[in-house]
C-alpha cells in the first residue's frame, strides 16, 4: 500500500496501482491549473467516514509508494478517473475497468 499525503497532514493509504493512476490523473489537472475536489473514504480503524481535499497548483503532494516497481497504465482507468474529477463531486476512486466500455462503479470503501 502506498500513501497520499496532502499538505503534509492529511495522509491515506492507497494500492501502489490505483495510487499510480491517481498520480497521472491529478497531475494532469493540476498542470493545467485545473482545481478540483479529492474525495476517499477513511478506513473503519480511525473512526471511518470520509474525507475532502481541495486540489490546487500550489497544494504540497505525496504520492510514497510501497514498492519500487511502477505499474503498467490502463487508459481507460486513467479517462474513468479523470471523467470523476471534471464532474461536480470531484475526483474519487473508482473501479478499475475490466474493458472497454465497462460502467465506472465507485469502488468499494473509497468514495
Amino acid at each position: 500500500m502506498g500513501k497520499f499525503v496532502y499538505e503534509a497532514n492529511q495522509k491515506v493509504e492507497i494500492d501502489d496501482r490505483a495510487l499510480h493512476h491517481l498520480q497521472v490523473v491529478m497531475t494532469t489537472k493540476l498542470r493545467r491549473g485545473e482545481p478540483f475536489l479529492f474525495t476517499w473514504r477513511e478506513d473503519p480503524s480511525i473512526g471511518g467516514g470520509r474525507s475532502s481535499v481541495w486540489m490546487h497548483p500550489g497544494c504540497n503532494l505525496v504520492f510514497k509508494y510501497a514498492s519500487s516497481r511502477v505499474p503498467e497504465l490502463n487508459r481507460q482507468w486513467i479517462d474513468a478517473l479523470a471523467f470523476t474529477a471534471n464532474s461536480p463531486s470531484g475526483l474519487y476512486l473508482v473501479h478499475e475497468p475490466a474493458s472497454v466500455g465497462a460502467p465506472h462503479e465507485p469502488a468499494v470503501g473509497v468514495h
